[in-house]
């Protein structure tokens, strides 16, 4: 079994008219859980790269006007991927968005960090990468790392942060986390930002849970500190 940890820069966000795939990234971890990668090509979206998105990843339009086609890198996504292996990605939800994946099933990194590292200041993989120290294994690439917000880099640093994961639970049981709603401690937004989920005034934890728009993990964990979920 391997995992095929993914990473996309796009031209657009999943919610917005217009987006494709202008990078693909990729870093396989083995059942030995040795780690190999990254490799990253660059992908033609077929539209100009809007200003706002180049200015994350820096990826031009004559960078990627003789690459291949959104189509094409997907299937490479899906070469060598045997019955049983596993998809992984950070915020899987993204990729997703572009990339099923097939009859593979997904770890979601993101996720599972918050399950599985709740105590962590935050857990962007950049942040996760210094909470946890992955620059400092034998077999890291700080140079191949480099620079954040490429499909290649981005793929080996979260590579790491799934070993860790793994080695604190069990590919199934990501697998499992990916998909299970998360208990949050420390609140992000609104007035409240910064005080923990547990001290929250019940009137605003009873407005999360039935009332507002907040995400699933949100209602979740008003519904549990109140004892109704």
């Amino acid at each position: 079994m391997k995992i095929r940890v993914i990473d996309f820069e796009t031209t657009g966000l999943p919610e917005d008219q217009t987006k494709a795939i202008c990078e693909i990234g990729w870093t396989d971890v083995t059942d030995d859980w040795k780690v190999d990668g990254p490799h990253a090509m660059l992908v033609n979206p077929g539209h100009p790269i809007p200003a706002v998105t180049r200015a994350i990843h820096h990826i031009s339009d004559a960078d990627v006007a003789n690459a291949i086609s959104p189509d094409v890198a997907c299937a490479k996504l899906m070469d060598g991927m045997e019955p049983g292996d596993v998809f992984a990605a950070h915020n899987a939800k993204f990729e997703q968005a572009f990339f099923g994946g097939g009859q593979h099933s997904w770890i979601c990194t993101l996720q599972c960090a918050r399950h599985l590292f709740p105590d962590a200041p935050g857990h962007s993989n950049q942040v996760l990468r210094y909470h946890l120290g992955i620059d400092d294994e034998d077999d890291f690439d700080v140079a191949a790392s480099m620079p954040p917000h490429r499909a290649g880099p981005d793929t080996l640093v979260t590579a790491f942060i799934l070993r860790r994961l793994i080695f604190a639970s069990s590919v199934a049981q990501l697998v499992d986390l990916t998909t299970a709603p998360v208990v949050l401690q420390t609140i992000t937004f609104g007035k409240h930002r910064g005080m923990r989920w547990a001290d929250l005034p019940r009137d605003y934890l009873k407005w999360i849970a039935f009332k507002s728009e907040l995400g699933p993990d949100e209602k979740h964990t008003a519904r549990h500190i109140l004892g109704e979920g």
